[in-house]
């Protein structure tokens, strides 16, 4: 298919889906609210490690206790400042690299919330209220091209931003590099550069931080991503021209804790904007590279402990924290017993009675180790 094809394909206009408002972030994904997609736990986990890929179906989503609530309320209390100001350092940065002449895309589910915070960053601070999309990236399969196709057309002339929330092992930049190679075939060229709140992975040279700390958004699922599903590819339901795909949870409307997040962020930026470019420029001038020292730690835990698969191996806060809510955990390996950072990871180990074991001399915070099914591999 040559440039001109592509570009002439009819790409449909985006559905208005999720709890945001529409001024914060538009997703590009079609609504698949009415498809039953779920799998239980155990059979979903029997299923990804027999070959079915996981963009085919849906977790059931966790439904969290008071007490996991009250602990994302004080998460948030003691730690939106100091998101804040990793916000405020990674949308500096992007200035520095890219200047202002950007649409923004954060990478659904969990770049959403960051992508937020960034637009709402830059607006405060440069006056400029720059297009900002949630698209679809999945691991084995790629990005959704309809939706780098949709920017384009309606953002001639600007730069492609990616964003999202974290690192872990890297997997999602591969993507990256890959769609770039990719498109770059078809005449579209694409940076590849992933802006991300926290980089313990050490494979983002965009990055707030790289330390491995509890963000508060990766607490929860849907009811911290603009009850928005986590996304969905399959030839049955998406069309050669259509977005990939998504659930909007409206029935847990009353339990969105979404905009509370960005809001209580947000609300810090006026305050530590100084610090902010401060630290963006000290990282500019340190010239931060991309040692990719959280692969080396993954085949170290491999190694140790027999796992052939490694995507049985999910590294820092964030993906431990997702393997407990939506898969079958083996064991969680930590740094240490009282980093203050684990709270919630103890917790939700604890109710769903994980053990926790410290493993030196780890980049991250805590790695968390999914079960092998039996014939699975």
């Amino acid at each position: 298919m040559n440039l001109h094809d592509y570009k002439n394909r009819k790409i449909q206009a985006p559905a208005p889906i999720g709890s945001y408002k529409s001024e914060d972030v538009i997703f590009l994904l079609k609504d698949l609210s009415n498809v039953v997609l779920e799998k239980e736990t155990g059979d979903r986990e029997a299923a990804i490690q027999s070959g079915t890929h996981y963009s085919e179906m849906l977790p059931v989503e966790y439904k969290p206790t008071d007490e996991y609530i009250q602990l994302f309320l004080d998460t948030l209390e003691s730690t939106a400042r100091r998101v804040a100001v990793a916000c405020g350092i990674v949308s500096e940065l992007i200035v520095s690299k890219r200047g202002l002449n950007i649409v923004l895309a954060s990478l659904a589910r969990a770049g959403t919330p960051i992508g937020i915070l960034i637009k709402r960053y830059l607006k405060s601070m440069y006056n400029v209220n720059l297009p900002h999309y949630s698209i679809s990236i999945i691991r084995g399969k790629g990005i959704d091209e309809n939706a780098i196709l949709y920017m384009i057309e309606n953002h001639p002339g600007m730069d492609i931003q990616f964003i999202d929330g974290w690192t872990g092992k890297g997997a999602i930049r591969n993507v990256l590099k890959e769609a770039r190679e990719a498109l770059l075939h078809k005449g579209i060229t694409l940076n590849d550069d992933l802006a991300v709140l926290a980089d313990p992975g050490r494979c983002s040279e965009t990055y707030g931080t790289r330390e491995d700390f509890l963000i508060p958004s990766a607490c929860l699922n849907s009811t911290v991503s603009g009850l928005m599903s986590r996304t969905v590819l399959r030839d049955d339901l998406i069309g050669p021209d259509e977005f990939h795909g998504a659930k909007f949870y409206k029935e847990w409307l009353s339990e969105d804790l979404s905009n509370l997040f960005v809001d209580k962020v947000s609300a810090y930026f006026a305050e530590i904007s100084e610090e902010a470019k401060t630290m963006s420029k000290r990282l500019m001038d340190s010239k931060p590279h991309a040692s990719w020292q959280g692969m080396k730690d993954i085949q170290r835990i491999q190694k140790d402990f027999g796992i052939t698969d490694v995507n049985l191996v999910k590294p820092g806060v964030g993906e431990t924290t997702r393997v407990l809510l939506r898969r079958i955990p083996w064991k969680i390996l930590v740094d240490r017993l009282d980093n203050p950072n684990l709270k919630h990871i103890i917790l939700l180990a604890q109710d769903r009675h994980v053990p926790v074991e410290v493993y030196p001399g780890l980049t991250y915070s805590c790695c968390g180790i999914i079960k092998p099914v039996k014939g699975g591999e």
